[in-house]
């Protein structure tokens, strides 16, 4: 960064006329004994700015011409012309009005001798400093009441499109209240990275004075391609870049800094033992940190750490996002299952994300992870509309997608989609044409299947298609609906996947960008038009159902039961009964292991009574369980000997339970003409330990058995399909009958 056009004031004086630096002309070594002329507030710190304040303090020991002495120092400075903010005082005195004053104290600070005995700037700082620390417990819990009151008023510097470089959160005045807790020896001082943007708002406040020729430190539209050549940089956009960046930096350290400060200055609280919160993580003080058994050469490990503190609703421990930067392994293209599987987890604790997102963007890792984003990261965007930069209105859509989730067939392209739609804008020429390539490609990278990679290149290409043509377009006029119909049509076998696709994504994105883009009576139209092109395309055809391998469904001729565990594969065939699904899944989740597909095939398909279950599942954290145990466990269940209901009970009321991120409620959906031979009921949830028995439990305490199911954990969220039948193999049609099953699940999940 280049250095404004002059050196700031403060840094090489103190702005003070010659003639005012002690009464008379005498040098300031031979001002009157026991008087001394200190700095306070940005003076004292040696950052006067050029329309910047003196901020003065005249000590004394309680002489009687003093005030002849402040007449003789203060009338010079008024007659120069400088802004002066002066005030009289002996040094019991200005402790009186530091410890009735939050704002002077933080002024006396950082008191700095100009002139005079310097016993007395001494005794000042040592008895300020003294009283701090002492009243640190009750005084920095005011301070950081008076900093949020503070950024709810000047909003946060780094999506401002006018910030105020002192006031707004992550300026200049943050670092000032970050150096006053270091003060307290409650936190470390700001670091190097903290310093470096500091010093840059600072040279470009500077320069704003000095372009303007007033104190202002709002950089207002009009001043910042000024303000940009006076502090080296090419204009405008990357000044509002670079200021971000340094908002960014100071708000992310200032957040963990008042964490430390909560937790120093709350209630006392009795040691907090380690609580794993996923694979690879752990609880500790109210943060995430590795698990001592963390294996940095997993590619996912990562982001299954992120993912595991956003489900919980924690911040990464500052600490482990740096090990994790330095040692840790990425995963290369195409990503792994396991390592898109927590991506989407990640984006899909809604709001708990972003402050986890954000610790990694701060850490280099985002950029790694996608190179695609360095291209939006801290991209202003010069229009009013607009909330945020570019990368944090990706974040911020994806956040508000996750509420939507229920709404759609696959979550995860939702949350990916979110986080991509504008991506293009890093690029030149139309975003949407743009983003479409950048998304085909990205989602090659994250391991998507080629289809999945069409729908998300399709939904990135069409993203604003439903809230223009809403708003734009005549409804009722055929050729609206069939320029939308036209467009999802891209990927065929896929247009209603599509359609929900973009009526999520429409929403999501329009409140993320702000109010002016975002209202009810938009959001109407779109519902309208997505619901009217829905119905046009109910002939659509839906893709074909997985089938099981044969060398799965060999194992129904096995005589009786048979169990075979191979890594994370686990395939149960055995004679088929009710509840022979969630029961297996009660064992599974006894041995900690977490579901993330099921698929089932029932008689007649097996030809032989035989029910084959094929799970894919993981350990929650830690190590997977034993096979020989899982497998001897599932035999005695097959068996009737294992009692799995009780055991899991017991498992949930030992569990300590704390809130974690918000998510939407489930929702459970009676899916009609999906099967002439079966009900066929969906299930929307978020995933959680046991879920897919408590779902099979209610299902068999309606007297239903489920035929055949299709379970899919896409990231943290569960969409699940089970066909059922009554006890007489028949489908269920009466409604009441529907109403009851729709209505037990939901309070299985509640």
């Amino acid at each position: 960064m280049a250095p404004p056009a002059t050196p700031p004031s403060g840094a090489a004086s103190s702005g003070i006329p010659a003639s005012a630096a002690a009464p008379g002309t005498a040098p300031a070594d031979a001002a009157p004994s026991g008087v001394a002329l200190a700095a306070v507030g940005s003076h004292g710190r040696r950052e006067l700015t050029p329309g910047g304040d003196l901020d003065l303090v005249l000590l004394h020991r309680g002489r009687p011409d003093i005030a002849e002495i402040a007449d003789r120092l203060w009338y010079p400075i008024w007659d120069s012309g400088l802004r002066l903010d002066h005030s009289v005082r002996t040094v019991a005195e200005a402790r009186t009005v530091a410890r009735a004053d939050l704002k002077a104290a933080l002024g006396l600070l950082s008191a700095r001798r100009v002139a005079g005995d310097h016993t007395l700037v001494d005794e000042l700082r040592a008895a300020v400093l003294a009283d701090w620390r002492a009243d640190a417990r009750v005084r920095l819990p005011e301070l950081a009441a008076l900093c949020r009151e503070r950024w709810e008023k000047q909003g946060e510097l780094a999506f401002l499109l006018e910030p105020d470089l002192k006031e707004a959160h992550g300026g200049l005045r943050d670092v000032h209240v970050m150096r006053a807790v270091a003060a307290s020896w409650i936190a470390s001082a700001p670091d190097g990275r903290v310093m470096a943007a500091h010093d840059l708002l600072l040279d470009i406040r500077h320069a704003l004075h000095e372009s303007t020729g007033r104190s202002t430190d709002r950089l207002v539209l009009q001043e910042q391609e000024a303000v940009a050549r006076a502090v080296g940089l090419p204009d405008a956009n990357i000044l509002l870049s670079a200021i971000a960046e340094a908002g960014r930096t100071v708000t992310y350290a200032a957040d963990h800094l008042w964490r430390r400060v909560a937790r120093a200055t709350g209630p006392r609280r009795a040691p907090v033992e380690r609580r794993p919160v996923g694979d690879g993580a752990v609880e500790h003080d109210g943060e995430v940190v590795l698990a001592r058994t963390a294996d940095l050469s997993d590619p996912a490990l990562v982001l299954r750490v992120a993912s595991a503190a956003a489900q919980a609703g924690l911040p990464l421990a500052p600490a482990t996002v740096a090990r994790l930067a330095a040692d840790a392994a990425l995963p290369d293209a195409p990503w792994p299952p396991e390592a898109r599987g927590a991506l989407v987890s990640l984006l899909g604790a809604g709001p708990a994300a972003i402050g986890v997102w954000e610790a990694l963007d701060q850490a280099g890792l985002i950029v790694r992870l996608l190179p695609d984003w360095e291209r939006v990261r801290n991209r202003p965007q010069r229009n009013p509309v607009h909330r945020f930069t570019v990368d944090r209105h990706l974040v911020e859509t994806a956040a508000g997608a996750a509420a939507l989730t229920r709404e759609v067939a696959r979550p995860d392209l939702l949350l990916v989609g979110a986080l991509l739609h504008d991506i293009g804008k890093g690029w030149p020429g139309d975003h949407s044409t743009s983003g479409a390539v950048v998304a085909h490609d990205l989602g090659a990278a994250l391991g998507f299947p080629d289809g999945d990679v069409r729908v998300l290149e399709t939904v990135v290409r069409h993203h604003l298609l439903l809230p223009e043509t809403a708003t734009r377009r005549d409804l009722d006029d055929p050729v609206t609906i069939g320029t939308v119909t036209a467009a999802v049509s891209a990927v065929p076998g896929r247009e209603r996947e599509i359609l929900e696709l973009l009526a999520a994504l429409a929403v999501a994105d329009g409140a993320a960008t702000g109010p002016a883009a975002w209202g009810a009576w938009k959001a109407r139209l779109v519902a309208e038009l997505a619901r009217r092109a829905a119905a046009a395309l109910s002939g659509g055809t839906p893709p074909p159902p997985p089938v099981l391998g044969p060398d799965r469904l060999a194992l129904a001729r096995h005589d009786g039961a048979a169990v075979r565990v191979t890594g994370s594969r686990i395939t149960v065939a055995a004679p088929d009964r009710p509840g022979l699904l969630w029961r297996a899944a009660g064992v599974l989740a006894l041995h900690r292991l977490a579901v993330r597909t099921a698929h089932t095939v029932s008689s007649p398909a097996t030809d032989t009574g035989t029910a084959v279950l094929d799970f894919t599942a993981v350990p929650e954290y830690g190590a997977p369980p034993d096979p020989a145990a899982l497998e001897a466990d599932l035999r005695r269940m097959l068996a009737d000997r294992l009692d799995v209901a009780d055991r899991l009970d017991r498992r949930a009321r030992s569990v300590r339970i704390r809130p974690g991120a918000a998510v939407p409620p489930p929702r459970v959906m009676i899916v009609d003409d999906a099967s002439d031979t079966a009900t066929v009921v969906e299930v929307r949830a978020h995933d959680r330990p046991g879920l897919l028995w408590r779902i099979g439990q209610a299902l068999g305490a309606c007297g239903l058995h489920i035929r055949a199911a299709q379970v899919d954990t896409l990231g943290a969220e569960a969409v699940d399909v089970f066909y059922v039948v009554d006890g007489n193999g028949a489908p269920i049609t009466d409604p009441a009958a529907l109403a009851a099953v729709r209505s037990q699940v939901l309070s299985a999940l509640a």
